[in-house]
């Protein structure tokens, strides 16, 4: 608490905190700004009643990461996914096509091309997803059991600035979110996604308190705590990897010398993979509000691979095995060996005890699947308690004490609580030089 006192007493430090919660409070408040074209009206009357039925298992990340703007079809509907989808898209293509490669070990001028690609596509997407989103509600899929009519007006011209509504939005996030980043505190994109999950975590609180009462209300705030601390520690620990570099001539200058090490957190992959495999869980969600209500593989899918109200071992065990094999996948494309034992022989580094080349690449592989294991089951049990809560407190799949939302509010908030305390080390090391 004292730092953030010091912040707000700091000028320059305080401008940037109150652009930040600036531009948050208008992200919130296209939240609740109804898109041209659909009936306000029906829309938060079918919006109630799919949160009383357990909300779109279908879209309901989508919903989480928008803060609830999706289900209320406003202006930032599809809120930052056209915009994280766009970015892993574009980091994943990095190990197929090579001249996204070379543009990333450019530099400065290579980071701005790939982020002008992932822009473009974040149009593109915007531009499919809320065409999808305008069709799913136009045929009826998009609120299931709700007959009201949502879109009066259907001609052209109208679902044409329907879509561009949503889309124009969708820019206008990607654009507070670089503001964010570059004249305010911590990430724009992560901050804006803190929001969304922190803003539905009263009414989630409350659904518990008037279902189970206030015991076991008090008893989900203390197991609340005791998760996130718990989750701090996982967060912050890492396997320091020493790495010497030896002393060398350049000219007349001596060069190395030093010790420093190579950080491994625990959990390396971050929140990407329970997001990849909450998006394929989603698939045969969304193929089954296609399909035939009484046929036999919907049934199926809506009793096993759908979590609404009741709890599936088939669901967990696939949730699971997802998690784990995207948790090694994510960090073995992120986490580059081989590009790292390159550059440490580059340099005149080694390991201790290890060889340079290929023996150091091979060390480094074996350290990062060690505890890349321990950091997949890390995940596996966050991601499965909203599911045990379904078990014993009876709440829906958006239950708030694990899986995506806590992932994020800890990794964020952890975040961004450093860039501000790096600023404000920054602030009085150049005092004292004054």
């Amino acid at each position: 608490m004292n730092s953030f006192v010091r912040a707000l007493r700091t000028p320059e430090l305080r401008m940037k905190i109150l652009f930040t919660l600036g531009l948050l409070a208008v992200y919130r408040f296209g939240v609740f700004v109804p898109t041209p074209g659909f009936d306000a009206t029906n829309v938060m009357m079918c919006a109630d009643q799919a949160a009383s039925d357990g909300g779109s298992n279908v879209l309901g990340m989508v919903n989480m990461f928008s803060g609830g703007a999706l289900l209320q079809l406003s202006v930032f509907a599809l809120g930052v996914m056209p915009y994280i989808t766009a970015s892993i898209i574009v980091q994943l293509l990095r190990v197929v096509i090579p001249r996204f490669e070379a543009l990333h070990k450019e530099g400065a001028s290579g980071t701005a091309k790939l982020t002008q690609y992932t822009r473009y596509l974040t149009i593109g997407l915007g531009v499919l997803q809320s065409t999808t989103i305008i069709t799913l509600v136009r045929s009826g899929n998009f609120f299931v059991g709700c007959n009201l009519e949502l879109v009066p007006d259907q001609s052209i011209p109208t679902l044409l600035t329907m879509v561009l509504t949503m889309t124009v939005g969708t820019v206008l996030i990607m654009f507070m979110g670089e503001m964010i980043t570059e004249r305010g505190v911590g990430n724009g994109m992560s901050l804006m996604i803190f929001t969304s999950i922190a803003a539905a975590f009263p009414a989630s609180f409350g659904q518990v308190f008037q279902m189970q009462g206030w015991l076991t209300f008090s008893l989900v705030i203390l197991l609340a705590l005791v998760i996130m601390v718990g989750m701090v520690f996982v967060e912050q620990a890492q396997r320091r990897i020493p790495v010497q570099y030896a002393k060398r001539m350049v000219g007349r200058r001596m060069y190395g010398g030093t010790s420093t090490y190579i950080p491994v957190k625990v959990n390396q992959a971050g929140v990407i993979p329970v997001i990849f495999a909450a998006s394929i869980l989603a698939l045969p969600q969304m193929a089954s509000s296609f399909g035939d209500p009484q046929a036999g593989w919907v049934q199926w899918v809506n009793a096993h691979l759908v979590m609404g109200f009741s709890f599936s071992w088939i669901y967990a065990v696939v949730y699971v095995t997802l998690i784990v094999f995207f948790a090694f996948f994510y960090t073995s494309i992120t986490f580059n060996a081989e590009e790292i034992a390159d550059n440490m022989k580059k340099y005149g580094g080694f390991v201790p005890n290890v060889r340079a080349g290929r023996p150091t690449e091979r060390y480094l592989r074996y350290v990062i699947n060690r505890i890349q294991s321990a950091g997949a089951v890390y995940l596996a049990v966050i991601c499965l308690i909203p599911l045990i809560a379904l078990v014993y407190l009876g709440t829906s799949q958006d239950f708030p004490l694990g899986g995506v939302s806590l992932l994020i509010i800890i990794g964020v908030g952890l975040d961004t609580v450093k860039q501000i305390d790096a600023k404000l080390q920054q602030h009085h090391y150049e005092g004292i030089l004054r």
